[in-house]
């Protein structure tokens, strides 16, 4: 996915490598339709760079931050040595996203019969807006038609994105775990710390799943999945007050703890 204009100072971009030279780096920025940058060879690494080849490349993908742009110069600056792991993991899955929503992008406009000019616009909004075509992807998949729509994109395109979102989005999903203490003296005690378990682990409700585990008596882990912290939150404590409630109910006693790193 190509954008237009230029990059703005301290942005992150994908780079190709094009040629190497004693004094620097020069690439080609993917995003930026294929605009040139130089890496200085003071900016390619931190102290100081004996073989350039030791740290960059011809062929390979990089991300650099942009340290200086001169649109009347088509000249870019461009650092390497000012970009973390974490950083660059983040911008190339960025820009991986991107690859896939300019797929879905350009289907539904063919889907739609939509013309090239009106596509450009329509991606132009979608990054003015959104930031990125896939994040407008992502918001139509959790809020519909409307969030396009009041942007005004039409409601043929827009239905459109919105079954192409659905169809190629996996939908997102958090794991969080507590712990129950269930306990109980009764001669079937057994038999009534599994009736809690199963009440613990009887949840019915659309993408969540629940799972109970033994940990060690008297604590059993339970591990929820669920689309969003919130959600995920209130069935973990929904879940463990079903079995405390029935273990107290018959005698017993329970206690629920949330997942920790010094209770596991």
């Amino acid at each position: 996915m190509e954008r237009s204009g230029w990059p703005e100072a301290d942005d992150l971009v994908v780079c190709s490598v094009k040629r190497v030279t004693d004094f620097g780096a020069f690439v080609e920025l993917d995003e930026y339709g294929k605009k040139e940058g130089l890496i200085h060879i003071s900016d390619v690494a931190s102290g100081w760079v004996k073989y350039i080849r030791d740290h960059v490349r011809e062929g390979q993908k990089i991300v650099c931050k942009v340290l200086y742009v001169d649109t009347a110069k088509h000249h870019i600056d461009l650092s390497l040595k000012d970009v973390n792991e974490h950083q660059r993991r983040e911008k190339i899955q960025e820009w991986k996203n991107e690859q896939k929503a300019d797929k879905w992008i350009h289907y539904a406009a063919k889907t739609t019969k939509t013309g090239n000019d009106d596509l450009n616009k329509l991606i132009g909004l979608f990054y003015e807006t959104f930031g990125s075509v896939y994040s407008a992807f992502e918001k139509s998949r959790f809020e519909g038609v409307s969030v396009l729509t009041r942007i005004g994109v039409s409601k043929e395109i827009a239905e459109t994105i919105v079954k192409v979102a659905n169809e190629n989005l996996k939908k997102p999903q958090v794991d969080i775990s507590g712990f129950i203490d269930l306990t109980s003296y009764l001669p079937d005690g057994i038999e009534h710390i599994k009736k809690a378990l199963k009440a613990a682990g009887n949840v019915d409700e659309d993408e969540i799943s629940v799972e109970v585990m033994y940990i060690g008596a008297p604590r059993y882990r339970i591990h929820v999945k669920a689309p969003d912290y919130k959600k995920a939150e209130g069935i973990l404590k929904k879940s463990a007050q079903s079995a405390i409630k029935i273990i107290e109910k018959a005698g017993g006693s329970g206690e629920f703890h949330r997942y920790t790193e010094q209770n596991t």
